[in-house]
Parts: C-alpha cells; structure tokens; sequence
C-alpha cells in the first residue's frame, strides 16, 4: 500500500470526522421545519460552526478525491471509515467521557477490520467495465435504495428516521467517491475539456448536496450517535461495491481471503456501531417541544 494513499486518507478521515462533528452541533440548533429541504443549508450557512464544519468536510472530500486517484477505491474507503476515531476523539474532548470498554473495543475492531480487510483482499487496479448497463445497474440500484430508505424515514422522522437518512447518504456518498475516481481519471486523460464534456462531475455535484442535505436532516433531529455510524457503515460498502463492479478493482477471491475480507467488514461495521454508540458522542436530541413540533408535521 502507498504511503501516500495512507496519509491522503488518513488526513481525509481526520477532517470528516472533525467535520461531522461540529456540523452536528450546528445542526441540532435548526428549525425542525427545515426537514430534508434545501431550505436547512441556507439556515446552516448563517452558522459558522457549521461553515466550519463544511470547511473540514470539503478539505476531507478534495483529500479523499486525491487519495483515490492514486489508489483503488477497494483501498480508500476503509480507511475513510476511520473518520469516526476522529470524531469520537472530538467529541470526548467536549463531553470529556472516558474511552472505557466499549471505546477501546470499538477501536480494535475498527483498526483490525480495516487492516484484515486490506490484507487479505490485497485490493488492485484492473480494467474498468466498459459496458454502460453495468455501470446503471449498480448506481441505479444504489440510488433507488437510497431513495427508499428516504421515504421510509419521512414517515418515522424521529424514530428510525435520522439512520435511514443517514444510511441513505452513506450510499450516495460512496457512488459519488466511485464517479469522483472516474472524474480525476477523465481529467487525467484529456484535461479540462475531457472532464467537462462527461456527466460524471456533475452527478458529483448532485449527489453530494443531496447528501448533504440527507445527512443535515439527521444531524437535525437526533444525537449523532444514531446517525454517523450508519452514515460510516454504508459509504465504504457502497463504494467498494461500485469498486468491485464497474471501476475494475480487484480483490482476491480465494476461500481463506473471502472468509478474511467478511471478518474485515464485520469488525468494520461492529466497530462503527460501538464507537457511534459511545457516551462521548454529543447528544444533541430535538428538544421535547421541538420534538413534539416534528412529530405534528
């Protein structure tokens, strides 16, 4: 694995994760009528907590854009996922929680999964598919689940609403980590022109302001403990898939790697889960009266 892939995402992972967190703390201050309208952004940007929130995610963004550019996607979005360490180390600094048991589980799980499932599947480049129906099947597939979980939590809101959004976002951000790669490679090949002349960088731009907005309406209207670690969970799953699929990254498939590539992501997700969980991450909850307002609605 390159050293510079390494950082890139590392540095990424720091930034989201410090990112998401001080997005979260804006976010929980909104109007609960801003639910899942682009209205919620234009009441953020009033926020400079918020704006330096974005600020962080942006930076994370353009780091991990860089990151796969230089590696697979197979590479990248594992090590993206440890944007939650940061956020937990963050957020123990405002709560000032002890890690405990379950923080330092949750961490070993996190670190031996990604590890496990680097060294086993040994992820690497190949021929990306070129057939366009393949390509569709997959992000439509993406985009329709993504759309789903979004109507379905329409309906619980302050239920299972903020994770079905946030699930929903992870997939949208790991399509839009697959399009980014094949964006920097157009650019590669044919400069600006090549670029611009492809839908790819604009369904970029779509889908991360739907996630965005996806992610804000979580942020919104529940602690953060029940929205990122679904949001950390699905991306790298997502995009390991559009990986695996269309862009050409290959992983080894033989038993003993299958078996060890499936603990991998086991302890990746089970990892994400105890550390979102973990007392340190901000509360944040709709206050009752803002609550009872939601639930009206």
């Amino acid at each position: 694995m390159s050293v510079l892939v390494l950082v890139l995402a590392l540095g990424a992972a720091c930034c989201l994760g410090f990112g998401f967190v001080l997005q979260q703390n804006a976010a929980r201050q909104a109007p609960l009528s801003d639910f899942l309208s682009p209205r919620l952004l234009l009441d953020l940007m009033k926020v400079p907590r918020w704006l330096g929130g974005i600020g962080l995610m942006v930076a994370g963004m353009v780091l991990g854009a860089i990151a796969l550019g230089q590696g697979e996607i197979s590479l990248v979005e594992p090590l993206l996922a440890t944007n939650l360490l940061f956020a937990l180390a963050l957020s123990r600094k405002q709560s000032k929680q002890p890690l405990g048991r379950q923080g330092w589980a949750g961490l070993a799980l996190l670190a031996g999964g990604v590890t496990a499932f680097i060294v086993a599947g040994e992820p690497r480049g190949g021929s990306a598919i070129t057939d366009p129906l393949r390509h569709w099947l997959i992000i439509g597939a993406m985009i329709g689940l993504a759309l789903l979980l979004t109507t379905h939590a329409k309906r619980s809101r302050l239920s299972s609403g903020p994770v079905l959004l946030a699930l929903a976002a992870g997939l949208l951000y790991g399509v839009q980590d697959a399009l980014t790669r094949v964006s920097g490679q157009r650019f590669s090949e044919g400069g600006l022109v090549e670029l611009l002349t492809g839908w790819q960088p604009y369904a970029v731009l779509a889908l991360g302001v739907t996630g965005l907005v996806l992610v804000q309406s979580a942020f919104e209207t529940a602690p953060l403990r029940m929205s990122l670690p679904a949001l950390t969970a699905a991306q790298p799953i997502a995009g390991i898939i559009c990986g695996v699929g269309f862009l050409g990254d290959q992983l080894r498939t033989d038993t003993g790697a299958l078996a060890w590539e499936a603990v991998g992501l086991a302890g990746i997700v089970t990892g994400i889960v105890l550390l979102g969980l973990h007392p340190a991450m901000p509360s944040g909850a709709a206050q009752p009266e803002r609550a009872r307002d939601l639930q009206a609605r």
